[in-house]
């Protein structure tokens, strides 16, 4: 999980998600919309994917991924993140973590 931590705290936003994802696309989509630049690790394509993969399931993220971070706290997959959305939650956890700086909502 010490790898994860380490990639977590290189920026306000981090998505672990796979190439392949559909789910995972969807979601950087949307949290890209909003202004924000999250660190993207696919980790499908990465080296130590599988070590990643297993210290996000032990997290309890299942699937796998998306994975999404936001001010360095496990947020969830794609259903939290979209639940956050509807919410209204979304951009102002963002706007917390500095992900984004500023929203006008139009």
């Amino acid at each position: 999980m010490d790898i994860v931590q380490r990639l977590v705290a290189e920026k306000p936003a981090v998505i672990f998600s796979k190439s392949s994802c559909c789910m995972s696309h969807s979601i950087r989509s949307l949290i890209c919309s909003f202004g924000a630049n999250p660190a993207i690790y696919e980790i499908d394509r990465i080296p130590n994917g599988q070590q990643i993969e297993r210290a996000l399931l032990q997290l309890g993220c299942r699937p796998s991924v998306p994975a999404v971070f936001i001010g360095q706290e496990f947020i969830g997959g794609a259903d939290e993140v979209m639940t956050l959305q509807v919410k209204s939650k979304l951009v102002p956890l963002l706007i917390r973590a500095k992900a984004i700086w500023l929203w006008n909502g139009n």
